[in-house]
């Protein structure tokens, strides 16, 4: 699995094709890069694993059979940094069953980043174990918002949220890829990342990775995460979890 993510380096970094962008709605934007890396992934995981349904990002998934195992894709997660040439966007590829991630890769070409996991064995770069923070207090950590950029309805509530745990926190910042911010967890170089809509795709790589590397994970309502559904999500090194949970709901971000 590793290898088939990694292979896709060359339809990643094509600057030709990340310049052909096609909007599909209010700062939502698609790029060939994302049709290219799509399409080669999606044919080469159903020659190899013709059993196994496929949900990605660019693609219609309406009457996917999600009750077994299922391929989940995001082609490259954080598209508008690709567009700018950030290099902080990343191939994002899971495997589910029965609605929990057994498998994840992330795959940033433009640096070299490689994160993987497997249910019950661990959470890895470039083969070094992974391992959150030991941040104990919200005082301590650095901390992710999402702006949910696709639904400006929700603005309002997003930097509501975000300047209540910035208040509580060493800063906060704005990264651009829920699933790079997810590994940036585990690793330990981030502490709390929140997010008011998240699609299948943006997390279950990062969240099992996330888990392998000892964090947690839930909405904002504490639930734990269904990761092919659309949800909303609250990942953390797992110590500040409910402290971040508590100043969230207090500053309105449920109901928001």
């Amino acid at each position: 699995m590793t290898r088939i993510v990694c292979s896709a380096k060359e339809l990643f970094e094509n600057k030709e094709d990340s310049a052909a962008v096609h909007v599909k709605g209010r700062s939502d934007y698609v790029t060939e890069v994302d049709l290219h890396v799509q399409a080669y992934l999606q044919s080469v995981l159903a020659e190899k694993y013709p059993d196994i349904p496929f949900m990605g990002e660019e693609k219609d998934n309406t009457g996917l059979d999600l009750s077994g195992a299922v391929w989940i894709l995001d082609p490259v997660d954080g598209t508008t940094n690709l567009l700018h040439d950030s290099k902080e966007s990343c191939i994002s590829l899971a495997l589910a069953d029965r609605h929990q991630a057994v498998l994840g890769v992330i795959y940033n070409p433009d640096t070299g980043e490689l994160y993987t996991a497997e249910r019950g064995k661990g959470a890895f770069l470039h083969g070094e174990k992974l391992r959150v923070s030991g941040a104990e207090k919200l005082e301590s950590c650095l901390v992710e918002m999402g702006t949910a950029p696709y639904y400006h309805q929700y603005a309002d509530w997003t930097f509501r949220v975000a300047k209540a745990l910035f208040l509580e926190s060493q800063d906060v910042r704005r990264g651009g890829s829920a699933a790079l911010s997810l590994a940036h967890i585990a690793a330990g170089s981030l502490d709390v990342m929140f997010e008011k809509i998240l699609q299948p795709w943006d997390f279950a790589a990062g969240s099992l990775i996330l888990e392998e590397a000892g964090g947690k994970l839930t909405d904002l309502e504490g639930r734990p995460l269904d990761c092919c559904a659309k949800t909303s999500v609250l990942a953390t090194n797992g110590a500040v979890h409910e402290e971040a949970l508590k100043i969230i709901r207090q500053a309105g971000a449920v109901s928001g």
